[in-house]
């Protein structure tokens, strides 16, 4: 690896940040060509205000940066993207109602006499799409009917076109599934051969041991370290990141399950989702696997009314009794929420404060003749803050300045308010760091213990076989097997992911274990 003074491209110095409590102080860290830095730490730790700074969409309250040799600091995202620094977020910058080619392309479409050369920018966007493997997917569909996963290649692809020599990689695996993993690993490497500076952020210590030689460790805003990756093991790492030791082993406790409380009846809506039935008990948690495309999320807005089911039912309460719902609202009322995997997009209002957030959910105790109570809702939310655990300044923060993984704990917070019985979890732990992880997944076990009925849906198999009692398993919008704790094993869960599809080209599973740091 390169380390003369020659081959640095980035050098932070000293780089602190302050909103109402400091959240980064006096960072060092330098950054050379053609090198992959692993970045990992606690949601909250100062991953992604590091990484904003870089990237030009937050300024630094104290310290500088340099450049090529040069003083950096960048007025905005834009300005650093002109100077070749990069940025993809887990929230993801791209606009629904433009199709592929045109988030690709948006700030220099290819275009004469003012007119737009649709021939110049579809082909530009089949060779940018092919470097990440997006070669199945037409570039003239809309951005927003792409699943997220496919929506993240997209987001990487923008990125890599034109002069890039620092590329910011923030949980970029997330939502990929195995194959698309290996893709990216592939065009990393090519980055890495022409030069191009990569700081990729990720909670996997599996995966960051593969793709870089040293890492950086951040904990409540402080660097604790920057070392070659092979200097400790996994359990070490996770140590200096949370700062104390966590066992690999989930004592979920004791959790008497009870009659079912959730009935889903032939359940479909085209091809999407085709004829799935369930149950669910009181105190169970009910795993949804399959691979990305499979119906999943699909499966828990038709139940949840976000969409509109073309067939079947959905019963809920003791006794099991069939409701009509036609929209969330409906759910809601018999007792339904849904966690969404898009927090930002479908589950916050990013620009508002936590206890506006939480209030959402729970407008009825919190209003009288129109008006909102405003201690009210401030008290439910710090016992929210406290009860969950949300790393923040108080009620009043703003959202939006909170990590992904205390953004989450926030919209779970909102539903433990409203006192749901049966809640939808899609992908719950998705960009949380380890130690946030098993904090929500001691929450599942404790909701269970309330005599909740939990559906999770995650495209992590280690997650789901590690609390889960029961885990049914979607391939092609089918509910094709269903699979009891202590008798399922690995290899059935994947044979019955790929069950539905019968093509030899099948996308590998995003199912595959994960490491869950």
């Amino acid at each position: 690896m390169p380390t003369s003074e020659a081959d640095v491209v980035l050098s932070v110095c000293g780089v602190g940040k302050t909103y109402a409590q400091p959240v980064l102080s006096a960072i060092d860290l330098t950054l050379y060509r053609g090198e992959v830095l692993a970045l990992t730490g606690e949601n909250g730790a100062g991953k992604s205000t590091l990484s904003k700074i870089i990237g030009g969409l937050e300024a630094a309250s104290t310290g500088q940066m340099h450049y090529n040799g040069l003083p950096y600091a960048p007025g905005s995202r834009a300005e650093a993207e002109r100077l070749g620094v990069r940025m993809v977020m887990q929230e993801l910058n791209l606009l629904p109602t433009l199709t592929v080619a045109e988030n690709l392309f948006l700030d220099h479409l290819p275009a004469r006499f003012g007119w737009i050369n649709r021939k110049r920018l579809r082909q530009a966007a089949i060779d940018a799409m092919a470097q990440v493997g997006l070669d199945a997917i037409d570039p003239d569909t809309l951005v927003g009917e792409l699943g997220v996963g496919h929506q993240q290649m997209v987001e990487i692809a923008r990125n890599l076109i034109g002069d890039c020599q620092v590329l910011i990689l923030d949980e970029p695996t997330a939502m990929l599934t195995a194959r698309e993993v290996e893709l990216l690993f592939i065009q990393i490497t090519r980055l890495q051969a022409r030069g191009v500076a990569i700081v990729y952020i990720s909670h996997r210590l599996e995966e960051l041991a593969r793709v870089a030689r040293r890492i950086a460790v951040l904990r409540d805003g402080h660097l604790v370290c920057v070392e070659p990756i092979a200097n400790h093991d996994s359990q070490q790492w996770v140590n200096l990141m949370v700062g104390r030791e966590l066992g690999d082993h989930l004592p979920m406790g004791e959790r008497p399950m009870g009659e079912p409380v959730l009935r889903v009846s032939g359940l479909g809506r085209g091809t999407k989702v085709m004829d799935v039935s369930f149950e669910v008990r009181r105190g169970e948690i009910f795993g949804i696997s399959g691979l990305i495309g499979a119906g999943r999320t699909e499966l828990l807005r038709l139940i949840y009314g976000a969409d509109h089911a073309d067939s079947g039912t959905v019963a809920v309460g003791n006794p099991l009794k069939t409701v009509s719902i036609r929209s969330p609202m409906d759910a809601v009322r018999h007792g339904i929420a849904l966690i969404t995997e898009d927090r930002k997009g479908e589950g916050l209002l990013m620009s508002q404060s936590i206890s506006s957030n939480i209030g959402l959910g729970n407008m009825e105790q919190l209003s009288r003749a129109g008006f909102i109570k405003g201690e009210q809702e401030r008290a439910l939310a710090r016992r929210q803050i406290d009860a969950m655990g949300i790393r923040c300044c108080g009620p009043e923060q703003v959202v939006s300045q909170l990590s992904g993984g205390n953004q989450q704990k926030v919209v779970i917070g909102r539903w433990l308010e409203r006192d749901c019985g049966v809640l939808l979890f899609d992908e719950p732990t998705r960009g949380i760091d380890i130690g946030a992880k098993f904090d929500i997944y001691r929450l599942l076990a404790d909701l269970t213990r309330e005599g909740k009925a939990l559906v999770v849906v995650s495209s992590d198999l280690r997650e789901l076989m590690l609390i889960c009692d029961r885990i049914g398993v979607m391939s092609a919008g089918r509910l094709t097997d269903t699979f009891e704790r202590d008798s399922w094993r690995q290899e059935q869960l994947l044979a019955a992911a790929f069950a539905g599809y019968h093509t030899h080209d099948a996308p590998l599973a995003s199912v595959a274990p994960k490491d869950i740091a």
